[in-house]
């Protein structure tokens, strides 16, 4: 059995470290740390889908402090609970080799058993009777990280075991411990909140206790975090009667009530409507004062409405980002969002923002290029041509970096301000086989009006509540996009991999082997040891 030194619950054990007859090899501290070069690339692809995964599933205004324990018990082997059968008086002090029996089988019983003594290192205080959660991996001669827990944890953690693998039953029993007096379980319900799919909240709806949410909301030694999760459910459970005291917060009367203003303005519209939006407007986007932060939490909560809200239709959360556009200096956060909503009713106006933009503000070059890229109507192509000649850097980046913004259905099933046109007069007859894309568009291929400059001299169309709209049009098809993310992130690798290889300072000096006498000398290869664990 390979025994680990204690460290927090659940963190990934290190190797065990491989026993030498004839000499031992020491190493600079800092060498031991590196990564093998296989582990660069691991490590890299880890971190992309798990932002990528974390992004998709979530609460929209929660952010997960770390895994849960439920999330990180999946990828162990055996999860048990234990009890220490010698106490740290008995302990070797200097292995911390400690026995534990095992008390309950939690996951992984092909492993081990109930009842079993199986070796850990604990150099905490340990009395014999001691409970503890053992997590164990790379069996058959599990490698176990020890956490000791109190008689509230292990009931909480058994029973968590139990639960159905369904995404609202599980929320429904951790939604009676987020407030729990031992911190760890309050946060880890927390974390399993702030990791649940929205959809998976609003089905908890009858069993959340409305009374409590506004109780906590009130407190002013809750954090923010907290609070974005409780004006998410109070948003999902609420009724009129709490918009004057949403109201109240939001006019900043009470200035404890400012943390996590993103979900306070999604809770607000939520309960609301479309008649919120004025007060929204006034206090956030219309007042040119109003700081940075509490326009980009209004703008926030308005996406959030337009993707996965279904209270306020599309055509009225965009006149709110109408009014952004006059600050030039969050302009370019919701210009994406006008064309993944179909608003072409502002080409005028981005038209003339792109003319007036210095170089304090020539970011919003850009996405205004792709908002008129993406606009089926001519008179935004004859635009595109006409800024072209003012600035074609910014064209090309368009063009080269950035995908054109792809349009969604509305939210409510209506239409935008302004309804998409046929960008050609297109008869169904000439329409090929439809490809499906994401957000319920289709793709079309348009043998008619075929310009030279498409692949196959093919345009292409998307459709959207039963509108034509031309997303790429007779837009180049660009490889090299999908060439500079792969080599950007195959250089990346390289480079890493380079470091390592290389040596340099990290490095550290060359090994010194140990001989059986105690003398010391150079270990033949610095390139290759055999004994790193």
């Amino acid at each position: 059995m390979s025994l680990q030194p204690n460290r927090p619950f659940m963190s990934a054990p290190t190797p065990a470290l491989v026993p030498t007859t004839l000499a031992q090899t020491t190493h600079h501290p800092r060498a031991r740390l590196l990564p093998k070069p296989h582990q660069i690339t691991a490590i890299l692809l880890a971190i992309v889908v798990s932002f990528s995964s974390s992004v998709a599933n979530s609460c929209p205004f929660c952010s997960a402090v770390k895994q849960t324990i439920r999330q990180e018990a999946a990828a162990m082997d055996a999860v048990v609970i234990a009890s220490a059968v010698e106490s740290d008086i008995t302990v070797d002090p200097a292995t911390g080799i400690i026995q534990m029996k095992i008390e309950q089988v939690l996951s992984g019983d092909k492993h081990v058993q109930a009842g079993q003594v199986v070796k850990a290192v604990y150099f905490g205080r340990a009395e014999i009777g001691r409970r503890f959660l053992l997590s164990g991996v790379d069996p058959p001669k599990l490698e176990w990280t020890c956490m000791p827990i109190t008689k509230a944890t292990e009931k909480y953690i058994v029973d968590s075991f139990a639960l159905p693998d369904d995404d609202a039953a599980r929320l429904r029993y951790y939604m009676q411990f987020l407030e729990n007096d031992e911190e760890m379980i309050s946060r880890d319900a927390y974390d399993e909140f702030a990791s649940a799919p929205y959809d998976a909240v609003k089905k908890i709806k009858d069993d959340m206790d409305h009374e409590q949410l506004v109780k906590w909301l009130q407190e002013s030694d809750i954090g923010p975090e907290r609070k974005r999760l409780y004006f998410t459910m109070l948003g999902v459970c609420g009724t009129e009667k709490d918009l004057p005291m949403l109201e109240d917060m939001l006019r900043g009367t009470r200035t404890n009530m400012t943390s996590g203003l993103d979900a306070l303005v999604a809770c607000y519209l939520t309960l609301a409507g479309e008649k919120g939006l004025p007060l929204i407007n006034e206090l956030f986007l219309a007042d040119h004062k109003a700081p940075f932060s509490h326009a980009y939490a209004a703008i926030m909560a308005i996406r959030f409405h337009g993707t996965e809200g279904d209270v306020i239709p599309r055509s009225a959360l965009v006149e709110s980002l109408h009014l952004v556009l006059e600050r030039k200096e969050l302009a370019d956060m919701v210009i994406p969002d006008l064309a993944k909503w179909n608003d072409w009713s502002q080409i005028d106006r981005l038209v003339q923002l792109f003319k007036e933009s210095d170089e304090e503000n020539n970011w919003v070059r850009v996405p205004i290029v792709n908002y008129l890229r993406a606009c089926p109507l001519p008179k935004a192509k004859d635009a595109v041509k006409e800024l072209e000649e003012i600035d074609p850097e910014s064209v090309r980046r368009a063009s080269v970096f950035f995908p054109i913004p792809v349009p969604v259905r509305d939210n409510k099933g209506g239409t935008s301000s302004v309804t998409p046109q046929r960008s050609r007069n297109v008869e169904p007859d000439t329409l090929q086989s439809p490809v499906p894309l994401p957000n319920d568009g289709v793709l079309y291929a348009d043998a008619r009006n075929a310009d030279s400059r498409t692949a196959g001299g093919v345009g292409l169309l998307a459709t959207n509540g039963g509108n034509l709209v031309g997303i790429a049009g007779n837009e180049p098809m660009n490889p090299f996009r999908l060439v500079y993310v792969v080599s950007l992130m195959l250089a990346t690798i390289v480079i890493g991999q380079f470091l390592v290889l290389s040596g340099g300072p990290a490095m550290g000096p060359a090994p010194v082997a140990l001989t059986a006498d105690g003398a010391t000398v150079e270990s033949p290869s610095q390139s290759n040891d055999s004994h790193d664990c």
